[in-house]
């Protein structure tokens, strides 16, 4: 690939801090002990690192040092919280679900296996053009039966905010629980994931940190464990919800790049809004609309549609110059329009050609917008 090319699909995934990789580095071929060793100083050096790791993760969102287990990252922490879920639901006589429509396929797909396979029935609320689902439209489908509240913390294709934490509190007084995947919002909205959200799935390729690593946060209410079951059974590790070796050198990454990443979060929203309005004021020359509430997103992620313009050939006419989507990583091989601006109720020539721009902004100082917007302006119809 060329040098030129500026990569603007972060929420694909990022590309791996200098010193996360030294440390995954080290952790592979120096310090390269399995946790679970008991009987040497190799094993007992990786299980005291790996409780580290837990312990500043679980402060990052402030829970207990227990209740994080770790994963191979956000789709296995979704699976894991919603069909974990299953079991209590049905012995309880709880089968109903609320979700919305704008969710990932890593939530939708588990879902439409408990709705298909198991007798669940569930809500998929849809947003309306802001991409923004409210609280009270969830309230207003709660009933005695409702097990679980599966919403996205930061939508993947628009960036749209959703009021996870405004959602945490009320469900308190519910015996609801909430589950959040926080795949693109963890370390970029801190706050928000403090809330007394019962189930927060983590990514660590969204921030720096190798791919294949995660975690499920598991917060107690009070003394009551979140009634999870294991989807997968052999070696009792993390809780025996999470079987399997650890991968010492992944979470060693994660946590390092949650050091990162919180060492340098003021710098990087100040930078991301700074490339956002570079970025927008370039887009003058051309014609567009944002998809999604520009009130509740975060800085470096904007979808776009450009009127006239037919996405998959514009990415082909521009690949010299930027690495951008069409939506999420996950279903980019499909030409179909978008699932999340359909749910939005956008017309089908703006969902079919939304497109996903998203960036860190230390990673594209030779990126100018000016350039993007050219080429895009001269490619729309009746241009001069």
């Amino acid at each position: 690939m060329s040098a030129v090319v500026a990569y603007l699909d972060v929420a694909a995934t990022t590309r791996v801090e200098p010193r996360v990789a030294d440390v995954v580095l080290h952790w592979m071929t120096e310090d390269f002990g399995n946790a679970g060793s008991r009987t040497h100083e190799y094993g007992a050096r990786a299980k005291k690192a790996v409780q580290e790791a837990r312990a500043f993760l679980a402060g990052t969102v402030d829970v207990r040092t227990e209740e994080v287990i770790f994963t191979s990252g956000a789709t296995e922490s979704n699976n894991i919280a919603l069909l974990g879920m299953a079991p209590y639901g049905e012995k309880h006589g709880r089968k109903h679900i609320i979700t919305s429509a704008i969710e990932h396929k890593a939530v939708i797909e588990p879902l439409l296996h408990l709705q298909e396979k198991q007798g669940f029935e569930v809500d998929f609320l849809e947003p309306g053009p802001s991409g923004r689902i409210s609280t009270e439209a969830v309230l207003e489908k709660l009933r005695p039966d409702t097990l679980l509240v599966s919403l996205m913390h930061v939508n993947n294709e628009t960036g749209v905010i959703q009021p996870v934490a405004e959602l945490a509190e009320k469900l308190q007084e519910t015996p609801t629980y909430l589950h959040v995947d926080a795949a693109q919002g963890y370390a970029k909205v801190p706050e928000d994931l403090k809330a007394p959200i019962d189930l927060t799935s983590i990514s660590g390729h969204k921030i720096g940190a190798p791919k294949g690593i995660g975690a499920l946060v598991t917060r107690r209410r009070g003394w009551d464990k979140v009634p999870l079951e294991p989807i997968m059974f052999g070696g009792g590790q993390e809780r025996k919800l999470r079987p399997g070796t650890l991968p010492v050198p992944l979470i060693m990454g994660l946590y390092e790049a949650a050091k990162v990443f919180r060492e340098n979060r003021s710098r990087w929203e100040r930078d991301a809004k700074e490339m956002r309005e570079r970025l927008l004021a370039a887009l003058g020359k051309t014609r567009f609309q944002i998809n999604g509430d520009t009130d509740h997103s975060v800085p470096h992620i904007l979808n776009v549609t450009f009127d006239g313009l037919n996405a998959e050939a514009l990415i082909v006419r521009i690949k010299d110059q930027v690495a951008v989507a069409t939506g999420s990583a996950c279903t980019s091989a499909s030409y179909t329009p978008s699932h999340v601006l359909t749910a939005m109720g956008l017309p089908g020539e703006v969902a079919t050609n939304g497109i996903r721009l998203s960036w860190f902004p230390g990673q594209i100082s030779d990126f100018d917008p000016n350039d993007l917007a050219e080429t895009i302006a001269y490619m729309q119809p009746d241009a001069p």
